[in-house]
C-alpha cells in the first residue's frame, strides 16, 4: 500500500545534491525535481537552476538517494499495540530514512486471513506516514503445520509469505509452500533456525557463552535448515529468501546455491553486521536476539559477503519489546531489538570504516529489496515514486533511547556514537520528516 500525495502538490526541486542511485550506479553532483508525487527530472542540469514556481531545497552537497525499504519489521498491531503501532513504527521509520516498511505476521491474531491483511492496509492508510506492505503467514497461526491460503492472501495484497520468527520444521509443509508460492509467483521468506536444536539456548555457543554461564546454540542449527530448504527449492523451483543469515557457513551454502542458478536470495540484519557476541558484555538484554549475535569472525564474513554482493538485503529486524520482558536475567528476557531509526546510521559505520562502499551498502537497502518484492521504489529515475532521503554522511550524534520515536525503547545501540544523519525524508512527494537543529535522536 502506497501513501498517496495530494493531487495538487507543489513541485519541489532539490539543488546542490550528491545524487546517489544504487540501481544505476549513479554517484554525481546534480539536482532532482519532484512533481505530483514522482520524480519528474534529475541530473547535472538541475544542480543550481530551479524551475519557476518550485519549492527549492538546497542540499548543501549532501547525499540525495532513494528512501530505504525495510523488509522485516515487527509491529504490535493488531493485538500488541503496547509494543508498537503502525503509526509509531512509521514515524520511527521516517526519522531513520525508511520510506517503505514490510510488516511481519507475528501479531495477535496472526496475519493469516484476508480480513487481517485488509485491516493492516486500512490502518496504515489512516495512520502511517510511510508506505506499509504486508508479509502474510505461510502457515496458519505460524504453527508450521497447515499451509495458509497463499493465493487468497496474495490477491488481498500480501507481497510475500513468511513464518515470522519461527522455522517450518515439517519438510512436507515447506515443500508445499514453495510449490504454491511458485504457482502464484510470490516470494517465500524463511527464518532459518532448527527449533529442536535452538530450544533452551539464549546465545551463540562458544567461549563467550561459557564464560557468561549461558546456554548456547551451535551455528549448525541455522545452516541445517538452509541446506534442507535449498534442496526443496531445487525440487520445486519456488523463489526463496533466507531472511537472517548470521554465520559464514550459511553464506557459503547460499553462494553455492546461487552458483547453481537456484532462485535464492538472502538477507542479514544490521545487528549481525555491526555487533558481535562480545557486545553482550555484562548480560545486556537489549542484545539478546534471534538468531543470536555470533563471533567477530562471522560478523566479518557477513560484511565481506555484503561487499561482494553475495548478501542481497539488509534489514533492521525491528522487534519492539517493552521493559517488562527485557528487565529480566539474560536467560529469561525476551529476544528482539528495535532498529528502524538506527538502520541507516548503524550501516554507515561500515562505510566510514572502509569495509563496504556507499553504493553496495545502499543497494542492499533500496533497489534490492524493492526488486525482490516487486515494488516500484528504491531508484532515482524519471517516473519513479518520489520516496527520497537527504543524508548528511558526516554528522555525529549519540543514540538516546528515551528520545527515539518507536514506542518500545529496546535499542542495542543505546548510547552509541553514530556518524551520519537523515535530514529530510520524503514519501510520494510529501515531506514526512525534517531534522530539527539540536535534535538529539
Amino acid at each position: 500500500m502506497r501513501k498517496n500525495g495530494s493531487p495538487a502538490q507543489e513541485a519541489t526541486v532539490f539543488l546542490n545534491a550528491r545524487l546517489v542511485d544504487p540501481a544505476s550506479g549513479k554517484d554525481e553532483p546534480g539536482g532532482l525535481l519532484v512533481k505530483d508525487g514522482v520524480i519528474a527530472d534529475l541530473g547535472g542540469h538541475l544542480r543550481r537552476n530551479a524551475p519557476e514556481r518550485a519549492k527549492v531545497i538546497d542540499c548543501g552537497g549532501h547525499v540525495l538517494c532513494p528512501g530505504l525499504v525495510d523488509m522485516q519489521v515487527f509491529t504490535g498491531e493488531p493485538g500488541l499495540e503496547h509494543r508498537e503501532t503502525l503509526k509509531t513504527a512509521s514515524h520511527a521509520a521516517a526519522a531513520g530514512g525508511v520510506t517503505t516498511i514490510v510488516v511481519m505476521p507475528d501479531t495477535e491474531p496472526v496475519i493469516d486471513q484476508v480480513a487481517l491483511v485488509d485491516f493492516i492496509q486500512r490502518r496504515a492508510r489512516d495512520n502511517a506516514i510511510v508506505n506499509v506492505h504486508v508479509m502474510a503467514a505461510m502457515t496458519r497461526g505460524l504453527k508450521g503445520q497447515d499451509m495458509a491460503e497463499i493465493g487468497l492472501l496474495k490477491r488481498a495484497g500480501a507481497i510475500a509469505f513468511t513464518n515470522g520468527k519461527s522455522s517450518v520444521g515439517n519438510a512436507r509443509v515447506m515443500r508445499n509452500v514453495l510449490l504454491y508460492a511458485k504457482d502464484h509467483a510470490t516470494l517465500v521468506v524463511h527464518h532459518t533456525e532448527d527449533p529442536q536444536l535452538t530450544e533452551g539456548s539464549v546465545m551463540n555457543a562458544g567461549e563467550v557463552a561459557t564464560r557468561l554461564g549461558l546456554p548456547g546454540v551451535d551455528k549448525a542449527a541455522e545452516t541445517i535448515v538452509i541446506e534442507r530448504d535449498l534442496r526443496l527449492v531445487e525440487i520445486t523451483g519456488g523463489r526463496y529468501h533466507a531472511s537472517n543469515l548470521s554465520c559464514a557457513e550459511s553464506l557459503a551454502v547460499i553462494c553455492a546455491a546461487k552458483a547453481r542458478k537456484l532462485p535464492v536470495t538472502c538477507g542479514v540484519s544490521i545487528n549481525h553486521l555491526t555487533l558481535n557476541e562480545n557486545d553482550i558484555g555484562s548480560y545486556r538484554t537489549f542484545l539478546r536476539l534471534r538468531p543470536p549475535l555470533r563471533s567477530e569472525e562471522d560478523r566479518s564474513a557477513m560484511v565481506r559477503g555484503l561487499a561482494a554482493g553475495d548478501i542481497d538485503v539488509i534489514v533492521s529486524s525491528h522487534d519492539p519489546q517493552d521493559a517488562d520482558v527485557k528487565r529480566h536475567p539474560f536467560a529469561e528476557a525476551a529476544d528482539g531489538a528495535i532498529g528502524l531509526e538506527t538502520l541507516l546510521a548503524a550501516s554507515l559505520r561500515l562505510y566510514h570504516n572502509g569495509e563496504v562502499g556507499l553504493l553496495p551498502l545502499l543497494r542492499a537497502m533500496t533497489i534490492n529489496p524493492a526488486k525482490l518484492l516487486g515494488l516500484p521504489s528504491g531508484r532515482l529515475e524519471k517516473g519513479a515514486p518520489a520516496d527520497l532521503i537527504l543524508v548528511d554522511l558526516g554528522q555525529p550524534w549519540v543514540v538516546d533511547r528515551t528520545l527515539l520515536k518507536a514506542r518500545s525503547k529496546n535499542s542495542p545501540f543505546d548510547e552509541s556514537r553514530m556518524q551520519g544523519r537523515v535530514l529530510t525524508t520524503m514519501v510520494a512527494g510529501k515531506t514526512v520528516y525534517q531534522y530539527a537543529a539540536g535534535e538529539r535522536a
